[in-house]
């Protein structure tokens, strides 16, 4: 067993663009070493890192790991790029960041919104944005899918389930979205980082007062009442909401994303789906198993020195768990490494697992069936446009997905994949 005085090997490097571009090789490599491995960011900061799915099973609901950033240490301060102040204190309060009793009771203000039988019924609306979004496309041609669609339909969404006002919507900055893509002090990218947290922070400010003035029954207006009512701090109120407009649809922009690079490396499924729609609910399964947009859960940390699967870990150092790497373990998942929809169970954990399992899970399985449905019904013969190779995988440090996605859709064109085993022509 390591101990924390010793220095043991060099971190791995978790960053760099072929890391981004497949991490799956490293995530092999370090699975056979162990589940635990000592890995460096690109901020500098060292971390924990869990990769076996049992750890990572396990980890996800060991009640010693806390989320609350107080937890952590000096040495992970110094170099974990949070954000300044004051908006770390005033938008970080939010449920990622809470521990029980308070985690429970945050969450369970969200609850209705979310719920299953609730977003499930709101399916024709989705259904109608989408199409809405595609009527503006040629009937063929060449359309960068985040643009057109990718990076719309989750806000439209979203904006329907929580009740954001349509002149809110419209006004909303996707740049603001970066903020969860966070810079060091030093960072030349560091000026434009704390302007995106200043527009999108007086963005809640505004739409909290608008809120407060018409009322009503949507979740925006009762977490606001529920702030008045002395339920909820000014802090949480805002982090909330910060956590709703960001968290509740950059993720699922990523994973249409990623899911869509998937079927385009694999044409023959991705022939297999549009042919065959009643496919949709395992394929997005197994699309958010073989390639999630959430590819490392936010830190954790141990109030004492404890052993984590059989390493030291010190107190407050950070403790990440790979998503990706546990939903490609061979010994939980037999040939990890194909895309089988056929593929049964599925138990992934793309969405985490435990009391900080996505609350907005639900929904964003539904989003997905409408959007990869709603992309190959609309765009047949759907191909890149572009070799893979100018994808440009976003740096967000716990996330996946490309930040464009050029492709080529109706007549039919070039070959995607002309050669290997899942060649199309």
């Amino acid at each position: 067993m390591s101990r924390p005085s010793d220095p043991g090997p060099d971190p791995v490097e978790l960053y760099g663009p072929e890391y981004k571009r497949d991490p799956y090789p490293l995530y092999a490599e370090l699975r056979e070493r162990g589940p635990v491995h000592r890995v460096r960011f690109p901020s500098g900061v060292c971390a924990w890192l869990v990769t076996g799915y049992e750890a990572a099973h396990q980890a996800l609901t060991d009640a010693r790991l806390g989320k609350h950033h107080s937890r952590g240490n000096a040495a992970w301060r110094a170099r974990a790029s949070i954000m300044p102040e004051p908006q770390h204190s005033q938008l970080q309060v939010h449920l990622l960041h809470q521990d029980p009793p308070r985690h429970t009771e945050l969450r369970r203000l969200l609850g209705d919104a979310f719920a299953p039988q609730r977003v499930e019924g709101l399916r024709p609306r989705f259904q109608a944005m989408a199409d809405a979004l595609l009527d503006g496309l040629p009937e063929h041609g060449e359309a960068d899918l985040v643009e057109a669609f990718a990076a719309r339909f989750p806000f439209r969404v979203l904006a329907e389930v929580i009740g954001l006002p349509a002149e809110f919507e419209a006004r909303f900055d996707r740049d603001w979205g970066k903020v969860v893509q966070p810079v060091g002090p030093t960072d030349p990218g560091r000026p434009a980082y704390e302007a995106r947290l200043r527009g999108l922070q007086q963005y809640i400010a505004d739409l909290v007062r608008h809120q407060r003035t018409v009322g009503g029954e949507d979740l925006l207006s009762r977490l606001v009442a529920a702030h008045d009512a002395g339920a909820l701090g000014p802090e949480e109120l805002d982090s909330m909401i910060f956590q709703l407009l960001v968290a509740g649809q950059e993720p699922v922009t990523n994973q249409i994303t990623t899911a869509l690079v998937t079927l385009l490396r694999h044409p023959a499924h991705l022939a297999a789906l549009a042919g065959n729609p009643e496919l949709l609910p395992r394929a997005v399964e197994e699309l958010l198993r073989y390639d999630s947009a959430f590819e490392l859960t936010t830190w954790r940390f141990l109030a004492e020195d404890a052993d984590l699967h059989g390493t030291r870990v010190p107190a407050g150092d950070s403790v990440i768990v790979s998503l990706c790497a546990a939903n490609r373990d061979a010994r939980q998942f037999p040939d990890a490494d194909t895309l089988d929809f056929d593929r049964s169970p599925n138990p992934h954990l793309a969405f985490g697992h435990g009391i900080h399992f996505c609350p907005g899970a639900a929904l964003a399985r539904i989003e997905l069936q409408i959007a990869l449905g709603t992309l190959l019904r609309r765009l047949p013969g759907l191909r890149p446009a572009v070799p893979e190779s100018e994808l440009s995988w976003i740096p967000a440090v716990l996330a996946r997905g490309v930040d464009r996605l050029p492709v080529a859709y109706g007549t039919a064109g070039r070959c995607p994949v002309t050669s290997g085993p899942d060649a199309a022509c």
